[in-house]
């Protein structure tokens, strides 16, 4: 399969990732195919993706001729088969259980052609074990998006031990077609790039609450309006470089041995998971939630990164 030849998108899954996937494709002009075994969940895919282009209006980004081309791109599938009739790339967006994963892929090959290209959408689970039972290996690239998919630009594009070049290199390509943000996982490993970065820092950020140096709030705050926020723009690896290599190596050597190493997830967790504790769905976690103040927190963060992508994306092409 050729990029150039890759028109219509399959996509698995109408939930929290899956009809954000496919809005992007179809925004950008592919013909997208959804399937969802949920009848009630397929339904509403495409009110709420009118939903999601509520801001993407506001800030202007988009038109409602826009959003409309987008809606008339999409089509709503009742089976895995009708959904896989002639398309050229898929991208799974199951819940995160490695045999049903396993299960969709294997069911798959038998109705696709033999240069489909699938793609599995996991935020850290093994892409070479999804795709243990296909009988073409190599055509099975691992896709994490970040949510809301529709929002953030990033995409991580791996390697499983079977991934072709080519299959890793179209679907790379892909996602630069559509305007994402795609980085290069070149080995498989849990968490890929961000899930391990996110996840050592919040390993740290939970023993802290554990041991009581600080509030949830003052941790939250502490990363929103410091190198959080700087992090919008400039990685860890160009920062150390701004502030010197040298400093880096002097910071770290004095403060790493006070880290948390702990190979265990947080008692910080673990205590609140006893407690039913949950978080949003159970309307406590670290935080005290409403359905009113996750609703703000959602509308905001959408309206704000949107705007700090567009301004970004501006001061780049400036500097070209």
């Amino acid at each position: 399969m050729e990029i150039n030849k890759i028109k219509n998108i399959g996509v698995i899954g109408a939930g929290l990732m899956g009809h954000g996937i496919a809005q992007e494709f179809a925004l950008h002009g592919y013909k997208v195919n959804i399937f969802v075994a949920n009848s009630a969940i397929l339904k509403g895919a495409k009110a709420k993706i009118k939903n999601n282009f509520k801001v993407f209006i506001d800030l202007e980004l988009v038109t409602e001729a826009d959003v409309e081309r987008c809606l008339g791109n999409i089509i709503l599938c009742d089976s895995l088969a009708a959904m896989a009739k002639d398309v050229h790339l898929v991208i799974e967006a199951a819940r995160e259980n490695m045999k049903i994963k396993q299960q969709i892929f294997k069911e798959l090959e038998s109705y696709i052609s033999d240069d489909t290209i699938l793609c599995t959408n996991t935020s850290s689970m093994s892409i070479t074990e999804i795709g243990e039972h296909l009988k073409r290996k190599e055509r099975l690239v691992g896709t994490h998006y970040w949510n809301p998919p529709h929002v953030v630009p990033c995409v991580e594009v791996t390697k499983s031990n079977f991934t072709s070049d080519h299959a890793f290199e179209i679907v790379y390509n892909v996602m630069k077609k559509i305007k994402k943000e795609p980085v290069r996982v070149l080995k498989d490993i849990p968490g890929f790039l961000g899930n391990r970065l996110q996840h050592a820092m919040w390993r740290e950020a939970f023993s802290m609450v554990e041991k009581n140096i600080a509030h949830p709030e003052d941790i939250d705050k502490v990363l929103k309006y410091s190198f959080g926020l700087r992090s919008a723009f400039i990685g860890p690896c160009e920062t150390s470089d701004i502030a010197g290599v040298d400093l880096t190596y002097v910071v770290q050597k004095y403060i790493f041995p006070s880290l948390d190493t702990s190979s265990e997830p947080s008692k910080a967790l673990t205590d609140r998971i006893d407690k039913g504790m949950l978080g949003v769905k159970t309307g406590q976690g670290f935080h005290k939630w409403t359905p009113e103040k996750l609703n703000l927190l959602v509308n905001q963060r959408d309206r704000i990164l949107l705007r700090i992508i567009k301004v970004i994306a501006e001061e780049v092409d400036r500097s070209k």
